[in-house]
């Protein structure tokens, strides 16, 4: 027994000096003549010493990413430090195995981690090419490298390389080495391992792969981005030819085989759904994590986040703003006749808000995630032009004016600092109505009418509304405001509008619902607590105004919608910024559409002509199926029908809402009040006194 004992001790002994006379043989090869006995008693003595240990991977704990789910509960992603789905050696095709091996290590079962047939091979090959044309490392060189070195070139790297490569074929068999390497290589577009790879340029398990698609994947761990299949094709096929060519100059299959399946397709997965959705959303989601929690606990932390995202809407928002985009830009080329060398495209954002939890159901930051990561929905500060309006207006409603005011639309001078210099305000038009009302003032987008109601009112006033109203951006404290002149962000301005929506309780945006740990402990929990900042009365009043630019004003095509809506259009000067603003009770959406770099759109590209298309297709499409709701008539609020314009006679009859009792006198016809409110009664007027003879011709009028 002692003696079988000794004999195995003897035979390990001489295996591992097997290995380390390899090694020495190798050093033979790259040093030369010189010094091999120094350098080989450094690589054997010294060398090892400084390498970490491969025992490591015994106790490896893979670190676990954060996973995101929508609104149903419904897992949508999971944040990562890599992509990496790991899957055992049995489940991965024999072919993508012996794809891999004919390609990068066509000896890796017959040597000991180092092949030095393999690295005079490539010595031979790179000398005669008088370039690198060929590597000499391993799979398990390849594996030692991605594990626990950097990806330098030098000598000493190549050596410690070595070194470990040695020790995890001691250590372990040439199956598991296989099985840790094909799932920790990187192939490319964020993929860690086969099984995430299968994924990103398949659409599908590693398990379901066909010989093509095998060889495909074999071919990119060289180069990931020079083989990239999606950006560069023909050299993907190329290099895939190169694989099959391998696999049958070792047999894995026949040449005619392989000549036949590389002039096949490459089958990768189709771009409409190589698109990943929600992009701006999940950036969003993941800052604001990792700025509560940390980049670690994020990534490796195994956090479960519920989100508020609809995933329907949120392809819906994409879909909408893209083609809006598409539509400005044909017509931008139209106009010009010829197509610019390098030309800038217009952006647009879109941004979706359930008003009564404030939660946000899409999100788009931009026309492409992976061109442009700047999310304009959250990040980019613009002039608002008109879309600000509304604050102008509630603030006068709040001070006890009415839709039926009248404002003077006359030319008008303002002082502009102390050196004399005045300011005058003009209309879209350039023409100017005289005396109108508030009303119609706000559906035609009046320009001098805003600024004399702001003047009456007081920039005070309105700025601290929008602050009430969730505003944040720095306001400037001047007359120009009423027109918007100043930055806001679209999250800003469509959460503020949510609030009329919501009957005045204005609701915090919010993407997250709550947040577990790894152990399914409460981190965090939003939960929709709202904030009355205008009355119930004066939204709807505010609402029903907003309604009339709908029906009647700037953002007439919004009516292809076929549901009660309220909103308003912003432009700004030379067209630069077009915006629409709109919500019906169950959605508020907001859209925004200019150029990175602020310039002009094109000639008559307005809020109405490019942003409320995008506005009109989202909402048909995100509010499809569900029932068509009217905004509720709170008790105090009377609906009457008033002449438009301010000169009276009735001429423009149109129903205009009042808390009950500001309602003018003269209308043209009777009040409707909330469903179940009676109107106020009236008391009888008093009998005739007895001593009193009735008249026996009635008065003449004067």
């Amino acid at each position: 027994m002692a003696e079988d004992r000794r004999s195995k001790r003897a035979t390990l002994r001489r295996r591992r000096w097997t290995r380390w006379a390899l090694l020495a043989v190798l050093m033979v090869v790259l040093v030369g003549g010189l010094g091999v006995a120094a350098s080989t008693f450094w690589i054997l003595t010294i060398l090892p010493g400084s390498l970490p240990s491969v025992a490591q991977l015994e106790s490896y704990d893979a670190s676990e990413g954060t996973k995101v789910y929508d609104d149903n509960d419904e897992l949508v992603t999971e944040f990562h430090v890599e992509r990496r789905i790991f899957v055992p050696l049995a489940q991965i095709p024999k072919a993508l195995r012996e794809a891999i091996i004919a390609t990068e290590d066509a000896r890796f079962y017959s040597h000991y981690g180092v092949d030095p047939m393999g690295i005079a091979r490539a010595v031979y090959q790179n000398f005669r090419r008088g370039r690198i044309v060929e590597g000499g490392s391993t799979i398990t060189q390849q594996l030692a490298k991605v594990l626990f070195l950097t990806p330098d070139r030098s000598l000493e790297r190549k050596l410690k390389e070595a070194v470990l490569a040695l020790e995890l074929e001691r250590r372990y068999s040439k199956d598991r080495i296989l099985e840790m390497y094909l799932n920790q290589i990187y192939f490319g577009h964020g993929a860690f391992g086969v099984e995430a790879a299968a994924r990103t340029f398949f659409g599908k398990s590693v398990g379901e792969l066909a010989l093509p698609e095998c060889a495909l994947l074999a071919g990119l761990p060289k180069a990931p981005s020079t083989y990239s299949p999606f950006d560069h094709p023909e050299a993907a096929k190329r290099r895939r030819a190169t694989v099959l060519a391998r696999m049958a100059g070792v047999g894995s299959l026949s040449p005619p085989q392989a000549r036949k399946i590389a002039q096949t397709a490459l089958g990768l997965i189709p771009p409409e759904r190589r698109r990943t959705t929600g992009q701006y959303y999940l950036e969003y989601v993941q800052q604001q994590l990792e700025a509560q929690y940390g980049a670690d606990l994020v990534f490796k932390g195994g956090l479960h986040v519920y989100t508020t995202l609809s995933p329907v809407m949120q392809v819906k928002a994409e879909r909408s703003l893209r083609e809006g985009l598409k539509a400005l830009e044909s017509r931008r080329v139209a106009a010009t006749k010829e197509k610019p060398a390098v030309p800038e495209r217009p952006e647009g954002a879109l941004l979706s808000i359930d008003p009564q939890t404030g939660y946000i159901k899409a999100m788009v930051g931009g026309y492409d995630f992976f061109k442009s990561e700047f999310n304009r929905a959250v990040q980019a500060r613009r002039q608002p032009g008109s879309a600000f309006k509304a604050f102008v207006y509630l603030a006068a409603l709040e001070s006890g004016q009415t839709p039926a005011s009248v404002v003077d639309d006359s030319p008008v001078e303002f002082p502009a600092g102390g050196n004399g210099k005045t300011w005058k305000p003009d209309n879209y038009d350039r023409k100017f109505r005289g005396p109108i009302t508030y009303q119609q003032a706000l559906e035609d987008s009046v320009n001098v009418a805003a600024v004399r109601v702001l003047e009456k009112n007081g920039i005070r006033g309105t700025v601290d509304l929008a602050r009430r109203l969730g505003v944040e951006s720095p306001l400037g404290e001047n007359l120009s405001i009423a027109l918007g002149t100043s930055d806001l962000t679209l999250l800003e301005i469509t959460s503020a509008y949510g609030a009329l929506a919501n009957q005045g309780a204005w609701m915090r945006p919010t993407a997250i619902r709550y947040v577990l740990d790894s152990q399914g402990k409460l981190l965090e929990e939003n939960t929709p607590q709202s904030k009355q900042v205008v009355s119930p009365e004066l939204a709807y009043v505010m609402t029903y105004m907003l309604r009339g630019t709908i029906e009647r004003g700037t953002g007439v095509a919004a009516q292809a919608l076929g549901r009660p809506a309220a909103a308003k259009t912003g432009t700004t000067n030379d067209y630069s910024n077009a915006w629409f603003i709109g919500y019906t009770p169950q959605l508020v959406t907001g859209v925004w559409v200019g150029y990175d770099r602020p310039r002009s759109l094109g000639k008559d590209e307005t809020g109405s002509r490019v942003a409320v298309p995008i506005w009109t297709h989202f909402m048909q499409e995100a509010l499809a199926g569900t029932p068509a709701e009217d905004f509720p008539i709170p008790e105090r609020v009377v609906l009457v029908p008033v002449d438009l314009n301010a000169g009276g006679g009735c001429v423009r009859p149109v129903t205009m809402a009042f808390i009950a009792g500001t309602e003018p006198k003269e209308t043209c016809g009777p009040a409707r009040y909330a469903p179940g409110v009676s109107p106020p009664r009236m008391e009888p007027p008093l009998p005739p006194a007895p001593s009193t003879p009735a008249p026996t011709t009635l008065p003449s009028e004067s």
